[in-house]
């Protein structure tokens, strides 16, 4: 129900990341190529980012559109970072429109963003979510468990929720983990860095499709796939 993007790698822009590429997330804001669920993203919008002697990441987030924010076209240019996760938001059905419900979230090291649904009945009562959307009740759990579970946790909400999608996308400054269940996720890899995204940010023929019900791991060494079932 969103589309996300993730780098590792040699410093870049914010806005070489998400506002100047051909199909940025700036595109897929309201021309998705890839969506299966969803037609436009415009729910809001969110960027989290390393920076150096900074202990845990910067977020900036906003529950408007955001083709409709000319404050953060206008700095992206100039703010630069190795790790970033970014979102835009199409928003499940029921769920409130509100900055704490847009990705990235974070438990002040990681960040995380959610494509897909999950229905909140089946997800345990955790503390510390930052709103009561269902990626939001998903990151703080996901959370209370770390990262080294995702993959369990990702195949143990599936089983409790069947018509799940639970492409999950975190970082930490040095790494990045996703998950692929139920929806699209494609990796670039480059002499400067590594690229996860719900959908290509061009058509550039490096860019290949992450099989279904795997687990994701890039380090600066690379990049590694694990099956999740």
């Amino acid at each position: 129900m969103c589309r996300h993007l993730a780098w590792l790698g040699r410093p870049r822009s914010l806005a070489s990341l998400v506002l100047e590429p051909p199909s940025s997330l700036l595109v897929q804001s309201w021309a998705p190529r890839r969506q299966r669920y969803g037609t436009v993203n415009a729910d809001g919008w969110g960027v989290g980012f390393f920076a150096p002697g900074r202990s845990g990441p910067a977020r900036w987030r906003s529950a408007r559109p955001l083709w409709a924010d000319p404050s953060f076209a206008s700095v992206a240019p100039v703010l630069d970072s190795g790790c970033v996760v970014a979102a835009v938001r199409s928003a499940t059905v029921g769920m409130p429109l509100e900055e704490s419900a847009v990705a990235p979230f974070t438990d002040g090291r990681w960040l995380l963003s959610h494509n897909g649904r999950v229905d909140r009945s089946v997800l345990p009562p955790v503390r510390d979510a930052e709103s009561t959307v269902d990626s939001a009740l998903l990151a703080a759990l996901v959370f209370s468990r770390g990262l080294r579970a995702l993959g369990t946790t990702v195949r143990e909400v599936a089983a409790a929720d069947p018509d799940a999608r639970l492409n999950l996308l975190a970082a930490d400054g040095t790494r990045l983990l996703a998950t692929t269940w139920g929806d699209t996720l494609s990796a670039l890899v480059t002499a400067e860095g590594t690229a996860l995204a719900s959908e290509p940010w061009d058509d550039d023929p490096a860019w290949t499709d992450v099989p279904d019900r795997h687990l994701v791991e890039v380090t600066p060494d690379g990049l590694t796939l694990t099956p999740l079932d």
